[in-house]
């Protein structure tokens, strides 16, 4: 887990910043769920046989008895809310996004931390895929607007209930013919949930998937029509897409369409993908509610921020216009109602108030690249006034207290 200072925070404001933006032309409202959720939530929704839920959830036992977890991701949580709040009664689609924080056990790596923050997008209640095309635009653009330009999508159907256990079965033949091969957690996986061998990252594994069968090859008509078309909305927005056919992504609630981006380079590669997500239309029936359709998006923002980073030079500071100088306990309480004054109309001014050597405060405006400098000392405290000093030439000018904000703005034009 990590501290985040300004100079990330720049970054995190700038992608939220985006997401708003976004999702006001879309209609998504905003929607905050606990840190905390029971855990049977994650168990039943994201899968007791994920890594998510195996290895990296983080969960805890309280006082009362509760078994609770902190959120490894929020689809579920966004799910529980629908039901919980009556969202099923209310004209569909309901479209919810959110950015917060997520936590997972992970070994730490580059760009990998324990507690971690998500922004997603999730539309609930429609079945057609120009849904999935469109969370794939809003999310694509949206990292477009971030300043990514080789972007490339990965895409793969997975099918449903009716049409994936056929394939689960030619699956589990071909891997328990390579058993050997396969690492330990694999051959677990054969019993328990074979899609998620497609899923490993180990090298042994990655290896005898490739030539895998793949579920494309098995699709319903249902699932088959559903990813052509979703495919056609890809072509029409003129989007780089790629077909993998081993893509599962790592959670048990997908069902048709799946989906990745990345930045196409080889920094964008090691960093993983940036967004994932894809269509869960049995998850909100599997955690209590109606048989409702839903599709969804989830980014990881310190991916997004460490590539945003890179390379750059730390940005400096804009120069401050104008600097408050002070000298003196007359002036220095008066300075502080004057800075407030300012702010109320909204007018930036830099300060040192806390310091009393006019000289140092005249350095501090120098460093801060101050083009005026207001002077108020004791004198001038007294007699309501101030100084308007401009740096660069040293020519002064004396107002009225009550003019000196009307007399920045004239000289701010």
């Amino acid at each position: 887990m990590h501290d985040i200072f300004e100079d990330e925070l720049v970054y995190f404001r700038k992608i939220k910043k985006a997401c708003s933006r976004f999702a006001d032309f879309y209609r998504y409202q905003e929607i905050r769920t606990p840190i905390l959720e029971q855990a049977e939530l994650f168990e039943k929704g994201t899968g007791q046989t994920t890594d998510i839920v195996e290895k990296e959830m983080y969960s805890l036992r309280t006082k009362g008895g509760d078994h609770l977890a902190l959120r490894p991701e929020l689809t579920p949580s966004i799910v529980r809310a629908y039901i919980e709040h009556g969202l099923q009664a209310m004209p569909k689609p309901i479209k919810l996004w959110y950015f917060g924080p997520v936590f997972r056990h992970e070994k730490p790596q580059a760009g990998r931390y324990r507690q971690f923050h998500q922004f997603g997008f999730e539309s609930l209640g429609v079945a057609d895929s120009v849904v999935d095309a469109s969370i794939v635009l809003l999310t694509f653009n949206i990292l477009k607007e971030l300043g990514f330009k080789h972007l490339v999508i990965e895409v793969n159907s997975i099918g449903d209930k009716q049409c994936r256990p056929y394939f689960k079965k030619s699956l589990v033949s071909y891997l328990r013919s390579k058993s050997s091969s396969l690492c330990a957690d694999c051959r677990r996986r054969l019993k328990q949930n074979p899609l998620r061998a497609l899923d490993c990252k180990e090298e042994k594994c990655q290896r005898i998937k490739k030539s895998a069968p793949q579920i494309i090859d098995h699709l319903c008509k249902e699932c088959h029509n559903h990813f052509k078309f979703f495919l056609e909305f890809l072509d029409e927005l003129d989007f780089p897409y790629i077909l993998n056919a081993h893509l599962v992504r790592g959670l048990d609630y997908y069902t048709k369409t799946v989906f990745e981006i990345y930045e196409d380079t080889k920094e964008g590669r090691e960093q993983g993908a940036l967004a994932g997500g894809g269509r869960y239309d049995d998850l909100v029936k599997l955690l209590g509610g109606k048989d409702t359709p839903g599709c969804g998006v989830a980014c990881g923002v310190e991916r997004l921020v460490n590539l945003m980073r890179r390379g750059k030079k730390e940005k400096e500071a804009p120069p401050t216009a104008v600097f408050l100088a002070q000298v003196g306990d007359l002036a220095k309480r008066k300075g502080l109602v004057l800075l407030d004054n300012f702010r109320k109309s909204k007018v930036p001014v830099g300060e040192a108030i806390h310091k009393d050597s006019l000289t140092s405060q005249l350095k501090s405006a120098d460093r801060a690249g101050a083009k005026y400098v207001l002077i108020l000392g004791q004198k001038e405290a007294l007699e309501d006034k101030v100084i308007i000093r401009e740096m660069k030439t040293g020519k002064q000018k004396i107002v009225g207290l009550k003019r000196v904000i009307s007399e920045v703005k004239r000289k701010a034009r």
